[in-house]
């Protein structure tokens, strides 16, 4: 007999999350529990393997890219961290001023890249979106610019969905949907070990990001809380429902 039913606050795989208490300060999040903290050891590792082997070879212009897109990934880590939980209203809006300006830092180090690896193929006369690695980036770059309109409108226009409550309930799937895009772009990442680049000069063993990513996305997912996803909502109002009718077991 199970001393206490899940509540909709329990993480996607189980309970060991520590509580937030309300007063703590959000910054605190990322790290409050063991998945937060080994999630920070996982991304510092991802960046420093990208880094040391890009910055083995000569600086030329097409290095730019991948250190300002390892660097945007480190920080949209820690804009989905620091929304693993928060416990109040007021937690909630500091979260989301938190989650915003992560975004926006990311994004802007996402077209730097962006920019780069442009600028490069011009300046080279090579052909653009010739792998799996680039289209797969441009792929997750429009999907992440959508991501980021619905994202801001529903916080700074809710009207644009019908009012607060319409666009409230948008929300668990802009939050799944966040998801499905950092795996998106870890996936992108990957792929870029099959490129000329990877295989002619910096060679980062593929099998080495596999590890350290999906190590990562592991303990990401360990702190997902299932009832602020689409699929999770229904099952937790019916737990509750079972619980104060009486029916626990």
């Amino acid at each position: 007999m199970p001393e206490h039913e899940p509540s909709a606050t329990t993480p996607l795989l189980g309970g060991f999350r520590r509580s937030q208490p309300t007063t703590a300060k959000i910054w605190k999040n990322p790290i409050i529990d063991w998945p937060g903290i080994t999630a920070q050891i996982l991304i510092l590792a991802l960046v420093a393997i990208v880094w040391s082997y890009i910055l083995a070879h000569p600086v030329i212009l097409f290095t730019g890219h991948p250190l300002a897109q390892s660097l945007a990934i480190l920080i949209l880590t820690q804009s989905v961290l620091v929304l693993q939980p928060t416990h109040d209203a007021a937690q909630k809006r500091q979260g989301q001023r938190v989650h915003a300006v992560l975004n926006l830092a990311a994004f802007l180090l996402l077209v730097a890249g962006v920019t780069i690896i442009e600028v490069n193929k011009f300046r080279s006369h090579g052909p653009h979106f010739h792998s799996l690695h680039g289209y797969l980036g441009v792929l997750v770059a429009a999907l992440i610019v959508l991501q980021y309109l619905v994202g801001f409108t529903m916080w700074a226009a809710p009207s644009l969905y019908g009012g607060d409550d319409r666009a409230k309930a948008v929300w668990k799937y802009h939050r799944a949907s966040g998801y499905g895009l950092y795996v998106a772009l870890l996936a992108t990442v990957l792929t870029a070990v099959w490129t000329d680049y990877n295989r002619n000069l910096a060679r980062i063993p593929a099998w080495l990001l596999v590890v350290v990513e999906a190590a990562l996305l592991v303990v990401v997912v360990l702190r997902v809380n299932r009832a602020k996803l689409p699929f999770g909502a229904q099952k937790d109002q019916g737990t509750q429902v079972a619980v104060a009718g009486g029916d626990e077991h």
